[in-house]
């Protein structure tokens, strides 16, 4: 059955047409024209964003790790090759989800949305660097919902006076976080409460960790149900808005997608390692906290594209998608991907938790408690924007003279002594 014209000028698939979503001549030989059309699919991707220049980074940042230049080098170069590598993930990710219905491609954005961060998260739990995991995941959910939610309202604040969007979804969204920085703040009290040997704190925050991992895992399965079924009219917004963005058309087949996604996984993972081979070499010359690494500089890099398309969206007036990318990226972080690492380092035999410093812990539920204040009304402005700005950077300050060898310790002292005391 030969291909039909489409409204738009495409052809719709049939016999003829390739995986990779073009059409073939059937009048020409396969081996003539699939390179062709290959190399059009080649183009298109790298195409699809203008990050993609930095690709040349990808090879560069290889041979520096694999020949063992100076730690600088090695950093510097896979640090700027993940940001093309991001894009691509995100690109590839997209393709597939919309070929797939509505609750796989759910799925397939939950778990490729935030590939990056995951990567390197893996790849450092497995060298029991739980700091940087920690820090990485803590620093995601922040760059998510102060740094791109206030670019965001400052890009719709720049063209509109006033921007608007669905309250009750942002809000739901903004309850989970909640419930998420609940999950935090409960292992750093009781840590600090706790009046047993160190040994046995630890095997007791190791319990509760594995246990309340568990638990948002669960939410957030259930937050899908909702999204995606139960509640799936609250979302219409969200839906028209990503229908719109997306009403060129696709580039990439289901399994052309799916092979693109398999390659820069791979790529992902080889710049992750030598990225986080170099970070103590870094730490050292540097004189940068791991913590101000993992918190500020990697979560800005795995981000970056998502980042850049949040504000253009925000800038185009759609600030229902601006807000899904921004607050359900953290979400995806918050309830998905750090429990997931809970459990991934219970099963590698690392003592992964949710104990985080008690810092950070207040930094997050401070941060989480503004973000809350600034949407519950379900509009928007410049001025809003710049105050997530500027309680991140006021936050990224504090980090960059927050030392690794802080005390995890929330007080302990003084809860312990006052326990004694009555």
């Amino acid at each position: 059955m030969p291909d039909h014209p489409h409204p738009n000028g495409s052809l719709e698939p049939g016999e003829d047409t390739p995986l990779l979503g073009y059409a073939i001549d059937p009048e020409q030989p396969k081996y003539k024209e699939y390179p062709k059309y290959v190399a059009k699919v080649f183009w298109a991707t790298l195409a699809s964003n203008y990050v993609n220049f930095l690709l040349v980074f990808v090879p560069l940042g290889i041979v520096a790790g694999e020949v063992g230049w100076s730690p600088t080098a090695v950093f510097v170069l896979n640090f700027i090759a993940i940001v093309p590598l991001a894009a691509l993930l995100s690109f590839a990710t997209e393709e597939l989800s919309a070929e797939l219905g509505q609750t796989l491609g759910g799925l397939m954005n939950a778990t490729f949305g935030n590939a990056v961060e995951l990567i390197v998260s893996i790849v450092a739990l497995k060298q029991g660097e739980i700091r940087i995991v920690q820090s990485s995941m803590l620093g995601s959910i922040l760059s998510n919902i102060l740094l791109v939610l206030g670019c965001c309202f400052l890009a719709g604040g720049i063209r509109e006076q006033e921007g608007r969007f669905n309250e009750t979804v942002a809000s739901t969204m903004s309850s989970l976080m909640a419930v998420a920085s609940a999950s935090l703040i409960i292992p750093a009290t009781l840590y600090a409460a706790l009046r047993t040997s160190e040994s046995e704190t630890d095997r007791n925050i190791l319990l509760l960790s594995h246990g309340t991992a568990i638990i948002l895992l669960i939410l957030y399965l259930l937050y899908l149900y909702f999204q995606l079924y139960s509640h799936h009219n609250l979302f219409n917004d969200v839906e028209n808005a990503q229908a719109a963005e997306e009403e060129n058309g696709k580039i990439l087949s289901p399994i052309a997608a799916g092979i693109a996604l398999v390659i820069v996984t791979v790529l992902v993972a080889v710049c992750a390692e030598y990225l986080v081979d170099s970070i103590d070499s870094i730490v050292e010359t540097a004189h940068i906290s791991k913590t101000f690494i993992g918190l500020v500089l990697l979560p800005i890099v795995g981000n970056a594209a998502e980042h850049v398309t949040a504000v253009i969206v925000a800038y185009k007036g759609k600030m229902d998608l601006a807000i899904n990318v921004a607050i359900g990226s953290s979400m995806q972080i918050a309830l998905f991907v750090t429990p997931f690492l809970v459990i991934l380092g219970w099963i590698m035999h690392q003592p992964m938790t949710l104990h985080f410093q008690g810092f950070e812990t207040v930094v997050f539920f401070l941060s989480v408690l503004v973000v809350n204040y600034l949407i519950q009304d379900g509009k928007s402005n410049y001025l809003e924007g710049a105050m997530c700005l500027g309680t991140y950077t006021i936050i990224a300050l504090a980090f960059y003279v927050y030392p690794d060898d802080a005390s995890g310790d929330l007080g302990g002292d003084f809860i312990r002594n006052w326990f004694r005391a009555s």
